[in-house]
Order: C-alpha cells, then sequence, then structure tokens
C-alpha cells in the first residue's frame, strides 16, 4: 500500500504520519523537527518549556524548578523551540500539543498560535473551548484528540454550534499509548475500547459532519499497522514511543536506555495525579511511591489543573512535573518513564529519516 499525503485544515502532511507530542521534553525541537524535514508532522510538546535551555526567559523558579504555570508554560520557551525547529525543518508544517488539563490552557494556545505553529493537537480532556482560543488565526489547524465516538460527537456538536467550525483532523487513541490514557483501568484491558475497535465507530461519527482525516493512535508500530489502521477508515497515524528510539529524539541518553533496556512485563498502568491511568516503565520511582517512600511532594510548578496545586499528587505519591523532568533529564532513580505499550520493542537506536523510511515503504525496504 502506498501512503497517500494528509490534508491539514490547509497544510498538507507529505507521509500521513503524526509523530506524537510527548513530555516533559520528550518531543521538542530536535525530534520534531527532524521528523517535518522528512515528510511526517513533527509535535512539540507545549509541557514544561520552562525547563528549556538556560531557562533566562522565565521570570521566577524555586528550588531550580519553573515557579506558577505562567514559567512551566514560558511562551519564550515555546518560542525558542519553535525557531530552533525551524532552523531544521525550514517551512514544513510544525504541531504543538497542548494539554487540556494544563492550568493556563487558554493562553498556551494562544501563545502557539502567536509564535507560529500551524497545527495544534490537544488532548488529556475534551477540548471544546479550543476554537475560541484561536479565534484569531484561523490558518491554524485544530485537531483534537479523542477515545471514542461520542467525544468526537460532543466536540463537533460543540465546535460548529458555538463557533461555525470542525475539527481540521482528530486523533482517535486508544489505550495502549504512552502517558495518560482516555479510559479507565479497566478499560484499558476491554476488547470493546482496543484501538481496532473504536477506530471503525470514530469514522463513522465523523461522516455525520464533514469530511475531516481520523488519525489512529496507539499501538501503531510499523508499516503493517499503518495499512491496518488505513483499511479500518483511518487517513493517517499518530506515533510516539517509537520516536524515542531515536537519535534525535530530545530525551537524555539515559531516558533512552531505560526503554531499550524495559521488558515487555516491565511496562504497567499506574495511577497519575492528572486522575486518567497512565502508561510508564516499572522503575526505582514507583517500588518507592508503593512504599509511600517516594521524593518529596512540593508543588511549585502548578502544572496541571486536575491536580489542586498537589493535592492529587500527595494521594498518588508523586509530583507528576517534577518527576517527568527527572526522566527528561535521565536521573533513573526518581524519573517517571512514559512508554507506549511497545516500548519493550525498541531494540537500538535509529535516525529519524531511517525510520520515517521504514514506516513509508517497510522494514525491509
Amino acid at each position: 500500500m502506498q501512503l497517500k499525503p494528509l490534508k491539514i485544515g490547509k497544510h498538507t502532511i507529505k507521509n500521513p504520519i503524526f509523530q506524537g507530542g510527548m513530555g516533559l521534553g520528550i518531543s521538542w525541537d530536535r525530534l520534531a523537527s527532524a521528523v517535518s524535514l522528512n515528510g511526517g508532522l513533527g509535535i512539540i510538546s507545549s509541557v514544561g518549556t520552562g525547563y528549556y535551555e538556560n531557562r533566562s526567559h522565565i521570570s521566577k523558579e524555586l528550588n531550580l524548578k519553573p515557579y506558577g504555570s505562567e514559567n512551566f508554560y514560558s511562551k519564550e520557551g515555546l518560542k525558542a523551540l519553535i525557531t530552533n525547529a525551524r532552523k531544521v525543518c525550514g517551512d514544513a508544517p510544525l504541531g504543538c500539543n497542548i494539554l487540556c488539563a494544563s492550568n493556563d490552557y487558554a493562553r498556551i494556545a494562544r501563545d502557539a498560535c502567536e509564535v507560529g505553529f500551524n497545527v495544534i493537537v490537544s488532548g488529556a480532556g475534551l477540548p471544546t473551548n479550543l476554537p475560541e482560543f484561536t479565534a484569531d488565526f484561523q490558518d491554524v489547524a485544530l485537531v483534537p484528540i479523542v477515545s471514542s465516538a461520542k467525544a468526537l460527537k460532543i466536540i463537533c456538536k460543540r465546535w460548529l454550534g458555538r463557533y461555525k467550525r470542525l475539527p481540521d483532523a482528530v486523533v482517535v487513541e486508544g489505550p495502549k499509548s504512552g502517558g495518560h490514557q482516555g479510559f479507565t483501568y479497566e478499560q484499558c484491558l476491554m476488547s470493546e475500547y482496543q484501538l481496532e475497535n473504536i477506530v471503525p465507530q470514530v469514522v463513522e461519527e465523523a461522516k455525520n459532519w464533514g469530511d475531516f482525516p481520523i488519525i489512529a493512535a496507539g499501538g501503531v508500530w510499523d508499516k503493517n499497522d499503518i495499512e491496518k489502521m488505513i483499511l479500518l477508515g483511518a487517513s493517517g497515524v499518530q506515533m510516539g514511543t517509537r520516536f524515542i528510539g531515536t537519535f534525535e529524539c530530545d530525551a537524555s541518553e539515559h531516558f533512552k536506555e531505560v526503554l531499550l533496556a524495559c521488558k515487555q512485563e516491565d511496562i504497567e498502568l499506574i495511577h497519575s495525579p492528572v486522575g486518567y491511568p497512565a502508561r510508564g516503565v516499572r522503575t526505582n520511582l514507583l517500588d518507592l511511591v508503593d512504599k509511600r517512600q517516594g521524593p518529596k511532594i512540593n508543588c511549585i510548578s502548578n502544572c496541571v489543573s486536575p491536580c489542586q496545586r498537589g493535592k492529587e499528587a500527595t494521594k498518588v505519591g508523586y509530583c507528576i512535573a517534577d518527576r517527568l523532568y527527572d526522566a527528561y533529564s535521565g536521573k533513573k532513580e526518581t524519573g517517571l518513564f512514559f512508554t507506549g505499550a511497545n516500548g519493550y520493542r525498541l531494540e537500538k537506536l535509529i535516525s529519524v529519516k531511517e525510520l520515517m523510511h521504514k514506516l513509508v515503504y517497510g522494514e525491509d525496504a
């Protein structure tokens, strides 16, 4: 099967492959620019941009951490990220992934438009008001992430009724993805909620609203998987974990070592301060958390609203912003290492160019 280009709003993606947004810092300028340069849609995570480069662009920090959501989600950091990405991929389309659960969500969405992103991908909650926050930037394509046909119906009804707008594309994410899930723990294990079963339902629901592409995500690994999703009605796929296994991935080498060394039984669903189940690697941190001996919790960055300024972090036993930053930095003892269910299949690091070639033409091409 020859893969076809994707039209997302006013932007064309040569190969129908989104690189998933991975925060904190796993998909920043180096990874996203390499993906866009090689014909996919590179997506920069908006999470923790206050940590980017030398942090000179943030107004306040405490204990070497960005203080408050205005610094954790730094506009200047986001601007520096896209500026550096453009040095590599030029005018090729670039996306920004923004969590609905983020504190300052509306401001972050406006920031992403103002600094020049072409596409906004948004999940971790339903982005029912996203068109309001981006109204002055009609050329920016809006792509919500959903986990069901019902969620798509809610978004389309709200967007069309209130904003006279429909999504430019929709990512439907199944429960094998890395990080936060749009399902309960029980649903993540049930067959009816698996990606191959929810893609056709979302495709059918989309037909009631218009002609926009459906992007399948969560457990997609190779060209065979891409072809399966297209045969189910999807127009393309989003892949996160496989891109961690690239030289260009922004994570530290120690982060990549954790994934390269992990086995299938090491990957599990865990409790998160965000309120959703999350998938990651069983490491020393989770062992400590199970014994209620994890690192001290002191909410400095105020990153996600469901955490209620550290209240939920205290319940589950860790601060997600601090532990994701530790993982990005390669601190194996205290880092939280997110991965999709197939993370154990990573065997060695390759270039983004080689990976994109394998995805477009097959593993043996």
